[in-house]
């Protein structure tokens, strides 16, 4: 059993930054990928952007150049770095860790981008 904490979220204007956490209950090196997923309502999740155990990272086409992903082993948390905000980035972000067969979210950290 993996528990995800999710904090970052908030009310930014266009064009502004904000960091998303995501803490892992346990050592994310035994994790085999995370990542990041973002879903409007109406809409299906959809994968933002995933970094797998070796590091390998992953966006989706709209987020390419103003997200980034990483991550602190020490101490079990990935983060997701967003730069140049734009007011369709606004919805709820969720954290996913996939570990053996198992998939893990967290409960979600909404961001709104003000225009």
């Amino acid at each position: 059993q993996v528990q995800l904490v999710e904090s970052g979220g908030g009310l930014v204007q266009t064009g502004g930054s904000l960091r998303l956490s995501c803490a892992a209950s346990i050592n994310i090196f035994s994790i085999n990928a995370m990542g990041w997923y973002r879903q409007a309502p109406g809409n299906q999740r959809e994968l933002v952007a995933s970094i797998a155990k070796g590091g390998t990272t992953n966006y989706a086409d709209s987020v390419k150049g103003r997200f980034t992903i990483s991550r602190d082993i020490a101490k079990n948390t990935i983060y997701l770095q967003m730069n140049n905000l734009k007011p369709e980035d606004t919805t709820v972000y969720y954290c996913k860790a996939i570990s053996g067969r198992a998939a893990y979210w967290g409960q979600g950290t909404q961001v709104t981008v003000s225009s």
